[in-house]
């Protein structure tokens, strides 16, 4: 299930964003819990801001928190410049991967995307030793258009145009 995060979800968005085995291919560094309660704040800025954001992956069944699916507007800079295309990024708590969680998210996403967001193409950026999610793109639509680097780190990035 997809739903808008709240404050409800600091404790285990902090759980997830502070394990190093999930940030590994992402920012590198665990965050804090001040930092994770700054990703929930920013979450609700881009709705109210920009009309698409992120959603809180919960199990249907348990009701427990999964992870986060979104789009967002980061402003990178970093080139090729993909600025004013949504980027899609997805994680997972640990606990969830290799469930088939992740692509049910994302596709559950893109499926709004595709219905709601104003332009017909979306981007997502990804470090070439996350396999995982480089078959979840591949999965979903994305395919490679640039490898460059972002914060000192390779990175592969896609696009996948509106279905």
């Amino acid at each position: 299930m997809l739903r808008g995060h709240g404050i409800r979800d600091l404790d285990a968005n902090f759980g997830m964003w502070s394990n190093p085995s999930v940030v590994e291919y992402i920012t590198r560094k665990p965050s804090t819990r001040e930092e994770s309660w700054s990703r929930i704040l920013r979450y609700a800025g881009h709705w109210r801001l920009l009309g698409y954001g992120s959603w809180a992956v919960h199990e249907k069944n348990s009701g427990r928190f999964v992870g986060d699916v979104c789009f967002l507007n980061a402003k990178r800079a970093m080139s090729p410049s993909f600025a004013g295309i949504p980027e899609m990024g997805w994680v997972l708590d640990p606990a969830f991967h290799e469930k088939g969680y992740a692509t049910e998210a994302v596709q559950a996403a893109l499926l709004w995307g595709d219905a709601n967001l104003p332009l017909g193409r979306t981007v997502c950026m990804i470090s070439p030793d996350n396999l995982a999610s480089l078959q979840i793109a591949r999965k979903c639509g994305y395919r490679e258009f640039a490898r460059t680097t972002y914060t000192d780190s390779e990175v592969i990035l896609f696009q996948r145009d509106r279905h």
